[in-house]
């Protein structure tokens, strides 16, 4: 029995050393978010491929230089050359021994007027690089909202778990109580078990909500990237605070200005595909090295010249590309105007949302006060036996709905307001002040 005993204590132990605990309050919790989550890190991987993309385009602008080299050996080469036919002499008719050909080449082309196509590429890979930094920000707002939701939730469960607990410590003691009564035949037995009733409800709803707040706090976690053990102590402090909503304040979403970008990205591409209707015009040169051994050597062979293409079919095909970048960009014109009726639809409903968690705080806490009075008559009324145990239970109940409305009510304010902060695309910018 000793060993069984000491067996458990060590493994509470080594449970309890295995959990870690990290105190932070939202903005805390937020800026870990942004530094540490897989989903911050692919905004910020986006963007980098966005950057190179836009590198590889401005590379087109710049000229293309080949080297080339070749070594060959020959068998039983059969070499006929007009250079220095000499019919009249009176040479030997024996051919040299040739058995190996060195070939080298360097080659320099630079594009001069490609009908606007590669200025264009490269703007609209600019264009695009300014699309997508935006979008990373989005992403990011979307993160910070994400985890201010998580974290109000957990501090719900917490003070949940707080309240249930004080509820379950006066229902334990409601039931000593009357059990002694019952005892002393001052009441009923059907009245000891309503409130041996109720007193397992509340145990069961406390299992409940330590399981929510084991699951908030394990979400959490991972959002953070922090080990899977750690305990999340929530410092609420910057909870609850009323903030000024501006009805005025200017709108700064920057989804709203990436499908900007990728409109005139959009716009590029048709100019890109129009380009087709012209010729291109480069510019190349080189440099050639041959040596056929025994008999043939070629030195300081340099070339310049400028060469000329039209694809002439061009004219006719390339009218469905033009069409093709006309429609997509026409599709992103009509999102643009989609998105910004979208945008004035969720300002003003986080504003008017934050409001009524306001107002609902203030409901709550009158509501609290009027529940403890309440309670406080009808526990008097009990006494003086003009009420019953259902009065009772009941005005136990409502008090304790009181208390976790004004918790919860507490709780949005802040989140009701971050998202409206999040709905104007000042939600980040707030936070870092």
């Amino acid at each position: 029995m000793k060993f069984k005993i000491l067996l458990l204590s060590v493994f509470v132990t080594i449970g309890l050393q295995s959990q870690s605990k990290q105190s932070m309050n939202l903005k805390e919790a937020i800026h870990i978010a942004l530094e540490q989550s897989d989903m911050s890190k692919i905004a910020d991987v986006k963007v980098t491929t966005a950057e190179n993309e836009m590198q590889v385009a401005k590379n087109l602008l710049y000229p293309d230089a080949k080297i080339t080299g070749q070594y060959a050996y020959l068998t039983n080469a059969n070499i006929d050359s007009k250079l220095n036919d000499n019919s009249s002499s009176s040479g030997s008719n024996s051919s040299p021994n040739i058995n190996q050909l060195m070939f080298g080449q360097a080659s320099v082309s630079m594009p001069l007027f490609t009908g606007f196509k590669l200025k264009n590429t490269v703007q609209a890979s600019e264009n695009n690089y300014k699309a997508a930094t935006l979008n990373a920000e989005t992403k990011k707002e979307e993160i910070a909202l994400s985890v201010t939701q998580s974290f109000i939730n957990l501090y719900k469960a917490n003070q949940t778990i707080l309240l249930i607990q004080e509820s379950l410590k006066s229902a334990k003691q409601r039931v000593k109580d009357f059990t002694s009564m019952e005892q002393n035949g001052i009441i009923a037995r059907n009245d000891l078990l309503k409130a041996q009733i109720q007193e397992s409800n509340i145990e069961v709803g406390l299992e409940d909500a330590k399981k929510t707040a084991n699951i908030l706090n394990y979400r959490l976690a991972m959002m953070l990237k922090l080990p899977e053990n750690t305990v999340i102590d929530i410092q609420s402090d910057d909870l609850g605070k009323l903030e000024l909503v501006n009805d005025n304040i200017s709108i700064e979403r920057s989804d709203l200005e990436a499908l900007d970008y990728q409109y005139k990205a959009a716009e590029n591409q048709i100019k890109v595909a129009k380009g087709n209707y012209y010729p291109t015009i480069g510019l190349s040169g080189g440099y050639v090295a041959l040596d056929l051994k025994n008999a043939l050597s070629v030195t300081n062979a340099m070339n310049i010249g400028v060469g000329v293409s039209y694809d002439i079919g061009s004219i006719f095909k390339n009218k469905s590309n033009v069409k093709v970048a006309k429609s997509k960009a026409k599709e992103l014109e009509y999102a643009i105007d989609v998105q910004n009726d979208a945008v004035k639809v969720e300002v003003e409903n986080a504003r008017q949302e934050y409001q009524l968690a306001v107002k609902k705080y203030t409901v709550f806490t009158r509501s609290e006060e009027q529940s403890i009075e309440n309670y406080r008559i009808v526990q008097d009324k009990y006494n003086n036996g003009l009420a019953d145990t259902n009065d009772l239970l009941e005005a136990d109940v409502d008090q304790l709905q009181a208390k976790l409305n004004v918790t919860y009510a507490k709780a949005n304010i802040t989140e009701k307001y971050y998202a409206w902060l999040k709905a104007t695309g000042l939600l980040i910018n707030t936070l870092e002040k």
